[in-house]
């Protein structure tokens, strides 16, 4: 009997020990820090996504997530709620993605702000504030991979249309052209060989009329040099063009004597010849009038009024 209850008390004993390990243990990892509760409402997918997955603001574990719902008032809507740890800076423009671990495919809630609304946001269980749940990078493939596939199709479409048969012949001609110019090109190097091998004769030359004209250019400078110092003589004190106004003077000089002695005589001896020309002309008319006077003289000029003979007109 005493075996028995030896045995009986270690067994309840072992039972014992193994309740206070576990209520131990739960006692350790049980979570005593107070958390503030938040709500996010979102219609968006949220896979892998479940309870007590963590939330961390920009990498750093920030909470938990308490649970996942429906929304009873918004068909197609789910709840989340999240509990943060009160050192969070949660403001009125913080807004949460969805993230996951490495290839695991485990999601959490990944929160950040855009600084746009830096204010305080305020939440207790009596009212839930909510947080505003953005597409991640999965959400944003998994909207445009329609769009990205119908593309693809598009693009698949034209490169059959421009692969097609016609298509393909005109390609294979353009290669075929392509090919018999690069032949024909390969024969213009041995045409101008022979141009090239006169490349130096040219050169030759071309030297030889750069020396030319070099000469010329210096013949041209000493000839230059040889006009100037002509016209340096030809407009000197002494020079011919001083000599020709000299000379140009002294015509002036004997123009004014002429003028001041010569003409007033050939003017005087001009009128002369007039006075004469005039009497010559009067002499000539009474001899056309009278010629008998050449023989017989003129006649007497009869007598005029106050004169012996002169005799009144009869009226």
């Amino acid at each position: 009997m005493e075996n028995k209850a030896h045995a009986l008390i270690a067994g309840l004993f072992t039972v014992a020990l193994l309740i206070a390990a576990l209520f131990g243990v739960m006692w350790f990892n049980s979570d005593r820090v107070e958390r503030i509760p938040y709500e996010i409402a979102t219609k968006l997918s949220v896979p892998g996504l479940n309870p007590q997955a963590d939330v961390r603001y920009r990498g750093l574990d920030a909470g938990k997530v308490e649970g996942i719902t429906f929304d009873p008032k918004s068909p197609g809507q789910i709840l989340i709620k999240i509990k943060i740890n009160p050192d969070t800076p949660m403001t009125q423009s913080t807004y949460a993605t969805l993230g996951y671990q490495g290839v695991t495919g485990i999601a959490y809630i990944q929160l950040d702000d855009d600084g746009s609304k830096p204010l305080k946001l305020e939440s207790s269980k009596q009212h839930l504030a909510r947080i505003e749940l953005r597409p991640s990078l999965f959400d944003n493939l998994q909207t445009k991979g329609a769009v990205i596939l119908s593309r693809a199709n598009e693009m698949v479409d034209k490169l059959n249309g421009l692969l097609d048969s016609e298509n393909q012949k005109t390609m294979l001609k353009a290669f075929s052209d392509v090919s018999q110019t690069a032949v024909e090109y390969r024969g213009i190097p041995q045409q101008l060989q022979p141009t090239l091998r006169q490349l130096p004769v040219l050169t030759g030359q071309l030297n030889q009329a750069l020396a030319s004209v070099t000469a010329l250019s210096n013949n041209m400078t000493v000839l230059s040099k040889n006009l100037n110092t002509l016209t340096a003589s030809l407009q000197g004190p002494d020079g011919a063009v001083a000599n020709l106004g000299s000379a140009v003077q002294n015509i002036g000089s004997v123009a004014n004597g002429v003028e001041y002695d010569t003409l007033p005589r050939f003017n005087t001896l001009t009128t002369e010849a007039r006075s004469s020309m005039r009497a010559l002309n009067q002499t000539l008319d009474h001899l056309n009038q009278q010629p008998q006077s050449i023989l017989f003289g003129s006649k007497a000029l009869p007598p005029g009024p106050g004169e012996a003979g002169f005799v009144a007109p009869e009226k």
